[in-house]
């Protein structure tokens, strides 16, 4: 099995809910949603993780419940999560419009004759046989 999400344990092969962790958890989810930071939050809910590991915490869907994990948080908290981290990236100018290229595509056309040699070295047939491979760029479908 992968790891185990923070606030759960494994008893008897089923994954069971750590209440202690768990708290820390809907501490955590309260405290990002006041208005604080993801450091600051995990803070005052107890929570001594990395920057990244607390960001999993507030996106981690098993907190949901599934078939082996139960439900920690509601989809409401999760959605409102979403939300609040979507804003505060867009406020902080992290979310940019995307560029499409300016590039222009040319499309190749490839054709190799059959080979005239044949080699007992795999790699010498190999490389005699790309460097029959010739290309040539198709303009406007022509």
């Amino acid at each position: 099995m992968n790891h185990i999400p923070f606030g759960y344990i494994i008893k008897n092969g089923k994954a069971i809910i750590d209440e202690k962790a768990a708290a820390q958890i809907r501490d955590l989810f309260q405290l990002y949603l006041s208005g604080l930071s993801l450091e600051d939050a995990a803070e005052k809910a107890g929570i001594k993780r990395c920057h990244a590991s607390i960001s999993r915490i507030l996106i981690n869907k098993r907190y949901l419940g599934d078939d082996f994990y139960p439900q920690i948080i509601n989809k409401e908290m999760i959605k409102q999560v979403e939300t609040e981290k979507l804003r505060r990236a867009q406020m902080l100018g992290r979310i940019r419009e995307q560029e499409m290229p300016k590039t222009v595509v040319q499309r190749l056309q490839f054709a190799a004759p059959a080979p005239q040699h044949l080699y007992d070295d795999p790699f010498q047939q190999a490389e005699y046989a790309y460097s029959l491979i010739e290309s040539k760029v198709i303009l406007d479908g022509k």
